[in-house]
């Protein structure tokens, strides 16, 4: 959409962009701005609608300061929280990179105090959705492609709560947009050593503490998933560890967790017909949680230390894959035989949860994991699947999931479901052949690897990590789910 946006707070600018609801006259200040009365004008317009995200254009004549007028509709008052800007902002990206604006001038919030929002959460709202449709990836197009001829986007912005609100919102989007071009990156690229070496990257500009464990510090740290995994590919597996820690920090971690599979060919239990195709996408968790953590170390900076684990490797197929039928005993002592090689995201999980209980001493463990079809199936793309026991941490994230607009929904956790984990040989499967509560079993899994007493959050991201269509706050492909929920989540916990 742009090559950047920068706020300002003063300055001329080309196009005024104004906010209306519905059955709502133009607010005071508003008018004012509408000197010429285009505006004014517009929303008279057989055509005019101020449904959430419409907008509607108008040429000021005469003596102007602005060449155009963009009216967004702000949807029914009533209805209105501060969540609705992501989308007229999207739109309002969308209209202005359409007619190559180079600076608008944005008088929002004149119009929301009718609706009484907090303006600095609803500036950040804002932030976020323009951060969002803004993000480009044009990297890996070559001479067959014309160069795309994109401009830079001056917002002028009133001074206050809004302004500094949108300015943190265009940061958050920057950590979400982060993910979504290291989950663009085709595998031939995106390795594990890449994606350790973009961690390292990251961790140098917010002065993180990073730490890759690979080669033979995995025998000695007994990381029997990573290793097992990844031992057919000669893209040796890792695990990434980055560590916020603020001078002065308070309290035991928040550590985040992300399954980070650069590549699954489903190993030896090989996906079928054009099954891989987006596989690239495994790495979707652990895209998210790099990209939260440069939006906490930048932007957020709680007092908190958060801690962030990369479960990451690559499945792929050769005499030396491991196999249907092999058992592998974990750091914690649980055994798992192995049913299904495609199910190969919750055997490196289950390392990085052991090393959370064990070696972090953790307020509380988030995971993220694009970790089965079955919660497709059950939510689409329109939820998330969300596991959480803990009723405390569980109403936390589901603050973090409003503030984000990134939607959770709640699925069910039974001792039932840990049953059908029972293996005849070993102490669980690490997949049932019999496929109820599919995305549950994922879950249920994962639990043997968590030590009671410790607050625990699975996130299945499988249905809302890609962006099918170019419409609201995304276009076709990555959407960085999660980068910016993990943020909220850190600043409020």
């Amino acid at each position: 959409m742009f090559e950047s946006v920068r706020i300002a707070t003063r300055g001329q600018a080309g196009v005024l962009v104004l906010g209306v609801f519905k059955d709502q006259p133009l607010d005071t200040s508003s008018a004012r701005l509408d000197a010429s009365g285009a505006a004014a004008a517009a929303v008279k317009r057989p055509e005019f609608s101020a449904d959430l995200g419409a907008v509607t254009e108008a040429f000021p004549e005469g003596r102007s300061a602005y060449a155009r007028v963009l009216v967004v509709g702000l949807g029914e008052r009533k209805s209105f929280e501060p969540g609705c800007l992501r989308l007229a902002a999207a739109a309002m990206g969308r209209r202005l990179a359409g007619v190559k604006a180079t600076s608008a001038h944005l008088r929002l919030e004149t119009s929301l105090l009718p609706a009484k929002p907090d303006l600095s959460e609803a500036g950040v709202a804002f932030g976020e959705g323009l951060g969002l449709i803004s993000w480009t990836c044009d990297e890996f197009k070559g001479k067959g492609t014309p160069e795309p001829k994109r401009t830079k986007l001056t917002l002028r912005v009133e001074p206050g709560a809004f302004a500094d609100g949108v300015d943190r919102g265009l940061s958050l989007a920057d950590g979400a947009n982060i993910a979504r071009t290291l989950s663009q990156t085709p595998p031939n690229i995106a390795t594990p050593a890449y994606i350790a070496r973009q961690a390292k990257a990251i961790a140098r500009l917010n002065k993180l503490r990073c730490t890759i464990v690979e080669g033979e510090a995995l025998r000695r740290e007994r990381l029997v998933g990573h290793i097992n995994v990844g031992k057919a590919s000669e893209n040796g597996p890792c695990m990434i560890r980055l560590e916020y820690r603020p001078a002065g920090a308070r309290g035991k971690p928040l550590v985040i967790i992300g399954k980070t599979m650069t590549y699954d060919t489903g190993g030896l239990s090989l996906k079928v017909n054009n099954g891989m195709v987006g596989m690239k996408r495994d790495k979707d968790g652990g895209c998210a949680v790099l990209g939260a953590m440069h939006a906490i170390a930048s932007t957020v900076k709680p007092r908190r230390p958060v801690v962030a684990l990369l479960a990451c490797a690559e499945n792929s197929i050769s005499d030396e894959a491991y196999r249907p039928d092999d058992i592998l005993t974990y750091r914690n002592g649980v055994t798992v035989e192995v049913t299904n090689t495609d199910a190969e995201g919750r055997l490196v999980l289950a390392d990085a949860l052991c090393w959370a209980c064990e070696k972090e001493d953790p307020a509380a463990v988030i995971d993220l994991a694009t970790l089965t079809g079955g919660v497709v199936t059950a939510l689409g793309s329109t939820y998330c699947g969300m596991f959480c026991e803990d009723d405390g941490f569980r109403g936390k994230v589901e603050a973090a999931a409003k503030a984000s607009g990134e939607r959770v929904w709640r699925l069910p956790m039974h001792q039932e479901y840990r049953e059908m984990m029972k293996s005849p040989i070993a102490d669980i499967l690490n997949s049932n052949p019999n496929r109820k509560a599919h995305p549950i079993q994922g879950a249920a899994f994962l639990s043997y690897f968590v030590e009671p007493g410790v607050p625990w959050c699975h996130l299945d991201i499988a249905g809302v990590h890609v962006a099918e269509r170019n419409a609201g706050l995304y276009t076709e492909g990555p959407t960085g789910w999660g980068a910016r929920l993990l943020a909220h989540l850190a600043d409020s916990f």
